[in-house]
């Protein structure tokens, strides 16, 4: 069964500018700690070890990542993409000092992107509101994969149904979030993940972390 536009327009929805003002209290500070037992300054520090000067994020949220983490020159070069307009305003401004590039595009299918290759792509908290299976959504991958140079890093994270321990908090609000179509990861499991990344890309690195999943590989 093929996606549908419904289903990922309801992954991404949920982030208005109400719940952008939210979201760093609610997600980042409540629900890494206390519910997916991946805290965030982890998430920080994976940003750290993998961004480059030449960088694209996907799946922008509040734009967080880009504002707390270390950049290695004082002038990057920083894009964003994201299927959501709110997203993209909201992290545009939080890294305006970047001077951002801001692209409105859906990775599930091919990007049009007339702009020069990434060394880098941030992939953060994303895959686990993409609708489908891990194997069908890792279509992403191949679409991020032609925007990269030779050598680029794919980094990011996302939380797993299988393969990880959840605790009883984790499991429920996992549940109401498939629910609500605001998740679509009953079906994704760290062996998946492993298996959609080595597929295309070498160096693959996966570490788990509570129910989160934290991933680089290269071109």
């Amino acid at each position: 069964m093929g996606v549908t536009s419904e289903q990922v327009a309801a992954g991404q929805a949920v982030y208005t500018k109400r719940t952008l003002g939210a979201y760093d209290f609610v997600v980042l500070g409540v629900s890494n700690r206390f519910i997916w037992k991946c805290r965030t300054p982890r998430l920080v520090d994976h940003y750290n070890r993998h961004i480059t000067p030449n960088h694209l994020d996907v799946g922008v949220g509040t734009g967080y990542f880009l504002d707390h983490c270390s950049m290695a020159a004082p002038a990057p070069r920083i894009a964003l993409m994201d299927l959501n307009q709110s997203t993209l305003d909201f992290a545009s401004r939080r890294i305006a000092r970047y001077k951002p590039e801001a692209y409105l595009r859906n990775v599930l299918e091919p990007i049009p992107l007339d702009a020069a290759k990434f060394d880098s792509v941030g992939i953060n908290y994303l895959l686990h509101c993409v609708p489908s299976s891990i194997e069908s959504k890792a279509a992403a991958f191949d679409h991020l994969k032609a925007l990269m140079n030779p050598g680029a890093v794919l980094f990011g994270s996302t939380l797993l149904h299988g393969g990880v321990s959840r605790n009883g908090a984790a499991k429920r609000l996992m549940d109401f979030y498939n629910k609500k179509g605001i998740f679509s990861n009953r079906h994704d499991h760290l062996d998946g993940l492993k298996e959609a990344l080595g597929r295309r890309f070498r160096d693959v690195s996966v570490e788990v972390v509570g129910c989160a999943a934290l991933f680089s590989a290269r071109v």
